[in-house]
């Protein structure tokens, strides 16, 4: 096999591996299960291959530490 077909396999693998985790992660939603976990975990083995898997991981990445931001400011009003 020449290099680029090794390089488009392991691109369709890191696909195919991703959305289908991506996928079960949305359906996590809404079903019981783990999708805070899931989630970025599928986004993180998409984003080794595709751009656009990197921007929603950082974006997830920021609006989480914005929610852990304002937990912790809100706590800290609410200590006398």
């Amino acid at each position: 096999m020449s290099e680029k077909s090794l390089t488009i396999l392991k691109r369709l693998f890191v696909a195919i591996i991703g959305l289908t985790l991506l996928a079960i992660g949305i359906a996590m939603i809404v079903l019981p299960g783990p999708a805070i976990v899931m989630i970025p975990l599928a986004l993180g083995i998409l984003a080794s291959e595709f751009a656009w898997a990197r921007y929603l991981l950082h974006r997830f990445r920021e609006r989480i530490e914005r929610l852990r931001n304002n937990i912790n400011h809100n706590q800290s009003r609410r200590t006398p």
